[in-house]
């Protein structure tokens, strides 16, 4: 076992844990989930059978993550924020063959208490702030708020807004990495 498990949390048989991932109090893995390298797994999280968690992904407190959804790598899912994996729940219709699929590409960012409507993936260095509610696909390097979430910008891979000059060329703050946007699309271009 490369990995670390509080003596509270519960890993069921079948999981695949990658090396150097941490899992903390009162979590619980279930059946066939994978997990990459490196990841973090907070207080109180439900990881549901058959999801994936790409390397270095960090899941913060009291966040349940539904059959259906898959984390690239470099992903962070901020503190009791919440994935759906059935369009139209009934308690009494079973819709256990129904769940839809959620891609949260790499690098991306979903804040504190936001709600991500299923089958609406999120795009590459993506930032949803805190609160928010998704409810449609999100583009690679955009940043989000509200309810309904509405696009109030573009972030850099460093999670700074970018300011773009009329070349459509702008630089993140921290990185200097250069960005281009062309026909409402980001992409990073040094």
């Amino acid at each position: 076992m490369n990995y670390f498990k509080h003596e509270t949390s519960v890993i069921d048989a079948g999981c695949q844990i990658g090396d150097g991932t941490k899992i903390w109090h009162f979590s619980h893995v279930m059946p066939n989930a994978v997990l990459g390298k490196n990841c973090n797994i907070g207080q109180n999280v439900v990881i549901s059978p058959n999801v994936t968690l790409g390397n270095n992904v960090k899941v913060q407190n009291n966040v349940s993550i539904y059959t259906g959804v898959i984390c690239e790598d470099d992903v962070f899912l901020g503190p009791s924020m919440v994935f759906t994996n059935i369009i139209n729940p009934r308690s009494a219709v079973i819709r256990r063959d129904e769940y839809m699929r959620t891609v949260v590409k790499k690098g991306a960012s979903i804040g504190a208490n936001a709600t991500i409507v299923c089958g609406n993936d999120i795009g590459e260095y993506a930032f949803i702030g805190a609160g928010a509610v998704v409810t449609k696909e999100i583009p690679a390097y955009s940043l989000w708020v509200g309810n309904p979430a509405k696009q109030i910008g573009w972030v850099s891979e460093y999670g700074h807004r970018l300011e773009f000059n009329d070349k459509g060329e702008a630089n993140c703050p921290e990185s200097n990495q250069q960005y281009k946007l062309e026909e409402n699309k980001v992409s990073r271009i040094s």
